[in-house]
């Protein structure tokens, strides 16, 4: 069976954030469609999002290399206005220790084990940022033995360098990701 995997579509990783991606409003239309096949499909649905204490050592303030972002309890941390939430979607917190960074949605959470109990083989994947937790996703559900799929046009890149988003996009197809 599919799953799909809605990684960190937050406030604070869209356009005007604390840590905003290039244009990462523009996977919100492509997104609610999958979410919505998916529903229609009775497939399950999972969203991620970073949930940090204030505190987490990501933070510049804290010597990582991050601004202050996806806060628990804050308005960045929210998911983004116009994205589709629907009532039987899973909700994976991650990074929610102030010493462990987390890009990956399967990284302390629980969530492999999850979609193993209802027989998940294959894993879709959309969200932010393609170079950081959409890549750090794709690679732990590959080595946990998920087949992954990657929605082209559901996915932006931070691109701190200029190309790190090509650069994931690489290694996750390196590893077996297809795109589609």
């Amino acid at each position: 069976m599919k799953a799909l995997i809605v990684v960190d579509v937050q406030n604070d990783f869209c356009p005007g954030g604390a840590l905003a991606v290039p244009e990462g409003d523009k996977i919100i239309d492509p997104i609610n469609k999958l979410i919505k096949q998916f529903e229609a499909d009775e497939l399950p649905i999972v969203f991620t999002r970073d949930w940090h204490p204030k505190n987490h050592i990501s933070f510049k303030s804290n010597g990582g290399i991050w601004p202050e972002h996806c806060v628990a309890g804050t308005v960045g941390a929210e998911f983004h206005k116009d994205i589709y939430f629907p009532s039987v979607a899973i909700l994976v917190s991650k990074a929610t220790e102030y010493d462990k960074e987390a890009y990956s949605g399967f990284q302390g959470t629980g969530l492999a084990s999850w979609l193993r109990q209802i027989d998940v083989d294959e894993v879709i994947v959309g969200g932010l940022a393609t170079d950081y937790c959409v890549k750090n996703t794709v690679l732990d559900a590959l080595k946990l033995g998920f087949k992954v799929s990657i929605v082209s046009e559901a996915i932006r890149a931070v691109n701190l360098n200029e190309n790190d988003g090509e650069l994931a996009i690489n290694e996750m197809k390196q590893n077996g990701a297809k795109f589609i």
